[in-house]
């Protein structure tokens, strides 16, 4: 698989949208049909390129959300005002429109199944695309891997996956969460950025040798890689994915 993931990544490739899921009031669910689909690994991203009638084109990198395998694709994508490409995904994109990807790319951030070692995934905003990449794959595969999630939201609007992720917890995914501007009513934590205290009760022991992966904006990744090397986790072990104002 990860041969196979790697030879497709320079090549453009002709997608059309099948169908769209709103995850919050300003991000999407892209569901595409991409021929020729190589395959991926949970946590690797794809490129997106669109080319105007005057021949301008616009290209950004998004984190597959999907589990791998088939000629279809997943990717989640947050709007941003003055963005280029995150407008026309989330607003105008039809259902069978065209788009050009390019991918999979990647081989460092990523969960292959045969790994057993417990995993824990901590996730800010839309961080949590490559994550949930994971989750679906230790699905799909059937995989026991003990898993933990730390999201960390602003709110609960702003949660991607919710009804997913409650089924994951069923499924013997361990979700905790982080609110940090605004809690559901009767949650046991006010809301605040993310602490060491989260991360130690929310994650695994770092005697139990996880693997860590952890995604989300520079600071936020920043400020948990470092709560995880000074909980004693092993900085070989924590594997981390950032991204800009414009994804």
């Amino acid at each position: 698989m990860a041969r196979t993931a790697l030879s497709g990544r320079l090549n453009w490739r002709v997608a059309r949208l099948a169908g769209v899921r709103e995850e919050t009031s300003s991000a999407r669910t892209l569901v595409l049909d991409v021929p020729g689909w190589p395959g991926h690994l949970a946590g690797q991203h794809a490129d997106v390129r669109l080319t105007a009638e005057d021949g301008y084109t616009a290209q950004r990198s998004y984190s597959l959300a999907s589990a791998s395998g088939g000629e279809r694709i997943e990717l989640t994508v947050q709007r941003v005002g003055d963005g280029e490409v995150s407008p026309y995904l989330t607003e105008v994109f039809t259902v069978g429109d065209p788009v050009e990807v390019r991918g999979p790319i990647g081989g460092w951030f990523v969960w292959r199944p045969t790994d057993p070692a417990p995993v824990l995934l901590v996730a800010g905003g839309s961080g949590i695309v490559p994550l949930m990449a994971m989750i679906r794959t230790r699905r799909a595969e059937g995989a026991r891997t003990p898993f933990r999630l730390v999201y960390s939201v602003r709110s609960p609007e702003e949660r991607y996956y919710a009804g997913e992720l409650r089924d994951a917890a069923l499924s013997g995914v361990e979700v905790s969460y982080v609110y940090t501007r605004s809690a559901p009513d009767g949650f046991s934590r006010a809301p605040a950025r993310i602490g060491v205290a989260d991360v130690n009760s929310g994650g695994w022991p770092a005697s139990f040798e996880p693997a860590c992966f952890v995604c989300g904006p520079t600071g936020f990744v920043e400020a948990v890689a470092d709560m995880l090397l000074a909980l004693g986790h092993d900085p070989r072990r924590v594997k981390t994915e950032r991204f800009g104002p414009t994804g």
